[in-house]
């Protein structure tokens, strides 16, 4: 028996890979590696490239490796990119967790742990976001998790499929040294890659009612994500009574100040932030409770922030 997890090359997807195999359960890899890397799969970890548009393969793999659920992290995941992609978003997002659910009903396999996004809130107006908060989303990427959110509540109803959604902000650091962050659209990848090009990087606005003046997010360690993951899983496969969604957050936040001010003090590269105007739609604050998910998915922020940019820099300089 094995656990199938979509988009297993990717960044996020491979330390959850890595955190079944440090549990002993078996997975299999789906990704067709449109931004995840063959590189990042472990060779004892049986790999499958293709799409989850592929309802033949999906099958197929479901049969050939005994899958007895899924944890869906493969997707669109380019928030702002989606505005000017939203079909591509839809096909890739909505229509490809629609033929997966397909696939896993054909195949009698009624488990699955959804990567869900806290882009499903848009721009909340509470200081600390709970998985009751109103949802709004704002970009196409948003809306496509919240409506594979309600994919899997209404299969569920129809069908007795059993599941659970975990909400997250920010991603950051890294596990592994030969597991990192490529995305071109997120912080730290753009952070550390102007300072390795001899340039400042950017924050987007300082101004904004917070202590420093800049936004405040939720950072939170890939392995720790991970983890929390796994957690789901096991209480899917021991018949537990499980919450249909959950948020990954720390409860407090940081901000983009205090993370370049770290950033400085871990690579000793001495620098001074360029102030661009702020972004439409960034809201001052977005923070999270996990408590939730602390009861029941061995959730906690076991990483300080100096461990979660050490991490993602000793990673990102060995990928060099």
């Amino acid at each position: 028996m094995a656990w199938l997890v979509t988009g297993g090359a990717g960044y996020i997807g491979a330390h959850i890979v890595r955190a079944f195999g440090a549990e002993g359960i078996d997975v299999v890899v789906l990704d067709d590696l449109s931004s995840g890397h063959g590189s990042f799969v472990p060779e004892s970890v049986p790999f499958v490239r293709g799409s989850i548009l592929d309802r033949e393969l999906l099958e197929r793999t479901f049969a050939e490796h005994n899958v007895t659920g899924v944890v869906h992290v493969a997707g669109f995941k380019y928030a702002g990119v989606s505005v000017q992609k939203p079909l591509h978003t839809y096909e890739q997002n909505v229509t490809g967790t629609a033929v997966l659910l397909q696939a896993m009903q054909n195949s009698a396999v009624h488990k699955i742990v959804f990567s869900s996004s806290a882009a499903v809130y848009g721009t909340p107006d509470v200081d600390l976001v709970t998985e009751d908060t109103p949802k709004s989303p704002e970009s196409p990427y948003g809306e496509s998790k919240l409506i594979g959110e309600w994919m899997l509540r209404d299969q569920a109803h129809a069908t007795g499929l059993a599941h659970t959604s975990l909400r997250y902000f920010n991603v950051v650091g890294s596990g592994y040294s030969d597991v990192y962050d490529t995305s071109p659209h997120n912080l730290f990848p753009i952070v550390f890659d102007a300072l390795l090009g001899g340039q400042a990087p950017r924050i987007n606005g300082d101004d904004y009612a917070t202590p420093d003046g800049t936004c405040v997010r939720d950072y939170i360690h890939v392995a720790d994500l991970a983890a929390s993951h796994v957690a789901a899983a096991q209480r899917l496969d021991a018949g537990e009574s499980i919450e249909p969604v959950y948020n990954l957050g720390s409860g407090d936040g940081v901000s983009v100040g205090q993370i370049m001010q770290t950033v400085a003090e871990i690579t000793k590269i001495d620098f001074t932030p360029q102030i661009g105007p702020r972004r439409a739609g960034d809201p001052a604050r977005i923070v999270s409770t996990g408590e939730r998910a602390a009861r029941d998915l061995n959730w906690t922020m076991r990483h300080s922030l100096s461990e979660m940019v050490s991490s993602a820099w000793e990673a990102r300089r060995t990928a060099q």
